[in-house]
């Protein structure tokens, strides 16, 4: 819900070379209560003033030396990549206003100023403004939800299946290879029991940042459930890439946490499987790869093992 208080403090650049026109537009503002204004007479400047400001609202006069307004709603195209420009235009020619509407501004006000048609048209289009943002960052973050694990942010089970299957598709272009990497936590179930699940939360954030500190850019962790994890390594040159990445991984979770005064030791346990000798989809890779996780926690744990299973 957009409040009165987050129209006011919305940020409101004026754009206009006659210092008057300057003056007078901030007088308006600041006697209706707006906190957040500033201003140039520097047409030239608005480019770069809204690339670092991100501004709600540009009061841009149409006419001006330089560079008139048209040109400086071409630049801000080019900032504004979801195509929202939140210009409203000042003009004292009515044959302009046609013009700036299909240039992308989304409202005019004529010279000489009306100061209620004024405050009225800044307040109507800075709501617009803040609720379309608002939209976007909901279904930015319902995006983000469906594709990430709430407690740890990690790729979920969809996006690693996406990326898994992408980098299929790239190992089969270039006849190379790429691996999976299933791994638990020894002992996680006891940690939640003994020290609450608040704590064995704390673990799981813990290990995920250790997780994407231990793998290259370009893998991806992500998290299944419980004390599941699974890393994608696309673009491996060959085996011995990924078992030095799981040696490094169960390394890295081996040491010691300290969580809320409690000193706690765990280990991990690993099954790899590799593209195309263990699996040539996603579904089969993991499945595997889970087996020889299975296998390495018969091995009394800490450690991992790849695959044996042939893909048909």
């Amino acid at each position: 819900m957009i409040t009165e208080a987050d129209i006011h403090a919305a940020r409101i650049l004026i754009v206009d070379d006659q210092e008057t026109n300057v003056q007078l537009l901030e007088s308006m503002l600041a006697a209706a209560s707006y906190t957040s204004v500033t201003s140039t007479t520097d047409p030239f400047k608005v480019y770069e003033l809204h690339r670092q400001n991100h501004y709600d609202l540009i009061l841009l006069d149409l006419k001006m030396a330089g560079m008139d307004g048209f040109q400086v709603l071409e630049a801000l195209k080019e900032i504004e990549a979801d195509g929202y420009l939140p210009v409203l235009v000042v003009t004292a020619n009515p044959d302009s206003k046609l013009r700036a509407l299909q240039s992308g501004a989304k409202d005019f006000v004529s010279k000489p100023f009306d100061m209620s048609e004024v405050l009225a048209r800044v307040h109507n289009l800075l709501e617009v403004r803040l609720l379309h943002q608002q939209a976007r960052h909901y279904a930015k973050s319902q995006e983000f939800m469906a594709l990430h694990d709430p407690l740890t942010g990690l790729a979920n089970r969809r996006l690693l299946v996406e990326r898994v299957s992408q980098a299929i598709i790239h190992a089969k272009r270039n006849n190379s290879v790429m691996g999976v990497l299933y791994l638990d936590l020894d002992g996680f179930r006891q940690i939640n029991n003994t020290l609450g699940h608040d704590i064995g939360d704390l673990l799981l954030k813990l290990v995920a940042a250790r997780l994407i500190a231990a793998v290259r850019q370009e893998d991806t962790v992500a998290r299944l459930g419980g004390d599941e994890f699974v890393i994608s390594m696309p673009h491996v040159s060959n085996l011995d890439g990924i078992s030095r990445t799981a040696e490094k991984v169960i390394k890295a979770l081996s040491q010691p946490y300290s969580i809320q005064g409690n000193a706690i030791t765990l280990t991990a346990s690993a099954g790899v499987g590799i593209f195309p000798d263990n699996g040539k989809d996603a579904k089969t890779l993991l499945k595997n790869a889970d087996a020889a996780l299975l296998e390495a926690k018969q091995a009394n744990k800490n450690t991992y093992r790849i695959s044996e299973r042939v893909s048909a």
